[in-house]
């Protein structure tokens, strides 16, 4: 007789639980049923998992020992049962995915129309924050995959570059003096920054706090807001200076009277692909992977 994945549930939720009692309304079975499965699964391994002790069913050390091999039984288990599931035609299902908030000005709506035209019984959920928040989201499972700008820094994760885009220096007052900016100059006129709930964990403000600290000066901002127009409003209406990608310079978006400079030296964003290591994504964001790479386009795509 062999171990069967029955009894490791049974088993692991008696761990966690403390009772077979509990462990059965959990699992939704007969207390009698959970206590045969984890005695079968002890006959089988020649070992106490568990002895009484008072109320709860105190785990032997052979228990704490099993505990690791359980959960990667019962994961391997459930990965199988999503990878057959990703086999099967996108006739319905939900296609989860992050994206980086001016994903918009590199074409994810002409991404997401196509994927609805070609798979219209497929429900598209697209979360548009920040890319250290899509990172942390992927890499928990609550999201399968995402776009983000580098670096995110986690081991976790699998990143597939895309392509780079420029950072410019954003200002309604007069621009640097030879037509390049510095971190510098962004900490003299006054530093407006967006994405004010991620903070310092944004990989651009990352970049910029980097090279602030090699040129020996600090770089602090003197307003934080969330959303970028909101921070370009803010340099229109003549108040400091900020940054932005130049997905907007080529988008329109850039309020009359800023004028945009680029930095020395350039100041550069990766965009990628990420995705947790070693797990199977499902069918309909695969697909919607495949049409990131078609449809997010960077600067030589502009037209």
């Amino acid at each position: 007789m062999s171990m069967t994945l029955a009894q490791l549930r049974a088993f692991l939720r008696t761990l966690e639980l403390g009772t077979f009692t509990r462990a059965a309304e959990e699992l939704d079975v007969s207390q009698a049923s959970v206590s045969e499965l984890v005695s079968r699964l002890e006959e089988h391994l020649e070992t106490r998992l568990f002895v009484r002790g008072g109320r709860r069913m105190v785990p032997t050390a052979a228990a704490e020992e099993l505990r690791t091999y359980a959960l990667r039984a019962l994961q391997a288990a459930e990965d199988a049962n999503h990878a057959m599931q990703a086999l099967r035609s996108l006739e319905a299902g939900v296609a989860r995915f992050g994206v980086l908030r001016n994903a918009n000005y590199y074409g994810l709506t002409r991404l997401v129309e196509t994927f609805h035209a070609r798979h219209p019984q497929v429900r598209i959920h697209m979360v548009g924050v920040n890319s250290h928040d899509v990172a942390q989201a992927v890499e928990s499972g609550h999201l399968e995959a995402g776009i983000v700008v580098l670096p995110v820094g986690s081991e976790d994760l699998e990143y597939e570059p895309l392509f780079r885009d420029e950072v410019l220096f954003a200002t309604a007052h007069e621009g640097p003096a030879n037509g390049s900016a510095t971190t510098k100059d962004l900490d003299t006129a006054g530093l407006v920054l967006y994405d004010a709930q991620s903070g310092w964990a944004d990989p651009t403000r990352r970049q910029l706090l980097d090279r602030a600290q090699q040129a020996g000066h600090a770089l602090e901002p003197l307003i934080e807001v969330e959303q970028v127009e909101s921070a370009l409003t803010l340099v229109a209406n003549g108040t400091g200076a900020t940054v932005v990608s130049d997905s907007l310079r080529r988008a329109g978006r850039i309020p009359d009277g800023v004028e945009v400079y680029p930095f020395e030296p350039p100041l550069l964003e990766t965009l990628a692909l990420v995705r947790r290591k070693d797990t199977v994504v499902s069918r309909a964001t695969t697909e919607m992977m495949s049409l990131v790479r078609e449809f997010i386009h960077g600067p030589r795509h502009h037209r």
